[in-house]
């Protein structure tokens, strides 16, 4: 599909340089995939229970005894 869109050239500059990539096309692209994928990891992230640091081991306090927290 081909949509003629403007850009900022500085935002683009740097979402190329974030993501390693090295045209135009590959960078929307990328960053598109980049936000489309994004609830998709955070649900994921919340369905695993050792994600946020907060498994079972929680309340132990010999395993929580060096934590920083």
């Amino acid at each position: 599909m081909v949509i003629m869109v403007e850009l900022n050239e500085e935002n683009l500059a740097q979402a190329a340089e974030e993501l390693g990539t090295s045209t135009n096309e590959e960078t929307v692209n990328a960053a598109l995939a980049l936000v489309a994928g994004r609830r998709a990891r955070i649900e994921a992230m919340f369905d695993d229970p050792f994600a946020l640091g907060t498994g079972p081991d929680i309340h132990d306090e010999y395993v929580m005894r060096g934590s920083r927290l």
